[in-house]
Order: structure tokens, then sequence, then C-alpha cells
């Protein structure tokens, strides 16, 4: 697959420097009303860029021993840069999850891998269990051929104990949805410690892709900026 100015191949490679992946992606129908590309014009075609595991937490934190220590959303900055660096180099507009106004990346995520949400709204990956995560794309007002992804067994289907739903003490995922406010005020609680060092209790009681499972400190930096601690 080769766009105006690399390859596929080429921008994966790009990406693995700092331990991104590419996590599939589509090009838009005719039907369909696009995001702008690089030019402005409507983008033909998306890549969307993330992560499997903690892979890219090591590059992140070299770079953010060079920054401001009160740099603030220093992941999203980090992400924004690298895939900002490879959009220019090949030629493509970068976007990402936290781009106001909000870009569909959660549709776009279950279209380019086939994938669905857990009882969590993680989307449930049938290798990386609930240990990914998606920290770009990229436009292109090229078209992409990519193949259409296998379709595979979506996880949660099969697991009949839903731990992920008994392991929070303040039951703050059920199936009527997230209790935001019991979440916070636990984490940030004195009986909340587990979850800032170690991160949700619900999400690590997944018994699926725990090979790829976050490291404690990783899982501890998200719980900090979920709590703003």
């Amino acid at each position: 697959m080769t766009f105006s100015r690399g390859t596929v191949e080429e921008i994966a490679a790009a990406l693995a420097a700092n331990g991104l992946i590419l996590r599939g992606g589509f090009s838009f129908g005719d039907d369909e009303t696009a995001p702008a590309g690089f030019s402005g014009g409507p983008a033909r075609s998306v890549l969307l860029i993330g992560q499997a595991g903690a892979a890219p937490w090591p590059h992140f934190q070299r770079w953010r021993e060079r920054q401001a220590r009160d740099i603030a959303n220093p992941l999203d900055s980090w992400s924004r840069e690298v895939i900002g660096a490879v959009a220019q180099e090949f030629g493509a507009r970068a976007v990402s999850p936290s781009d106001r106004p909000y870009l569909p990346f959660q549709q776009w995520a279950m279209r380019a891998e086939r994938l669905k949400p857990s009882p969590l709204g993680i989307l449930m990956h049938p290798t990386y269990g609930l240990w990914h995560a998606y920290r770009g794309a990229l436009l292109f007002e090229d078209g992409i051929s990519i193949p259409e992804p296998h379709a595979s067994i979506h996880l949660c289907d099969t697991c009949v104990e839903k731990p992920c739903l008994k392991s929070c003490p303040v039951d703050a995922y059920s199936v009527q949805g997230f209790a935001h406010e019991a979440c916070l005020g636990h984490v940030r609680g004195a009986r909340g410690e587990p979850c800032r060092s170690g991160g949700c209790l619900d999400r690590n009681a997944c018994p699926y892709g725990t090979d790829y499972r976050y490291p404690p400190e990783v899982q501890a930096f998200h719980m900090a900026a979920f709590a703003r601690l």
C-alpha cells in the first residue's frame, strides 16, 4: 500500500521508533462526510495509531525528562509531537482523540479493527484485552486498500463471571454505565490508595490480555491524570 510520500510499512517503522503501532484503517465512502486532510480538502482515508501494552512508556519518559515538570497533559503532548512528525514526513494530517470538536475515534476503531466495547467501555481486543489505547490518527487525501480485519470472538461474550463488574469497592461500573462521581470520590479518598497506586481494580480483574497489562507505575500515572492528583 503506497501513499504519495511513502508506504504503510514505512509509516509503521517510523511509529515503531517510539513504541507506537498502526491499529488499522479504512477509506471513507463517497457518501460520508470526512474530516479535512493535510491541504484542507476532504480526507479519503485514515490510519489509526496506538499502542499495545506499555511499549511507548520508556520513550515517553525520556521525552518527559526534557520538559517542564508542570506541563499539562504530557502524554497527549508527547503523542501529538511524535504523530505530528510522522504526519509531516508522510504528507498526512495528524489528529488526536482530545481534539475539539471531537472526532469519532471509537467508531473509527470499531470499524478498523472490528472491536466491541467491554462492560468498562474500553474496546476489548482479542489479543491485548483491555491493555491498549489509541493515541491519534493520520488523515490522507489518498485512498488506501487495507484488507478487511478478520471477525473475532468478542471475549466479553464468553466471560460468564464478569469480574470487571465485581471488583470495584464503589461499584463504579455496572450495566447502567459508569458512575463517574462515585469513582472519582473513591479514588481521591482515604480508601482509594489501591486504585491510585495500582490502577482500576475492575480493569485489572479482567482475565484477558494480561501479558500486556500496564505496569503499576503506568496505571498510577493514568489514574492520577483521571483524578487530577
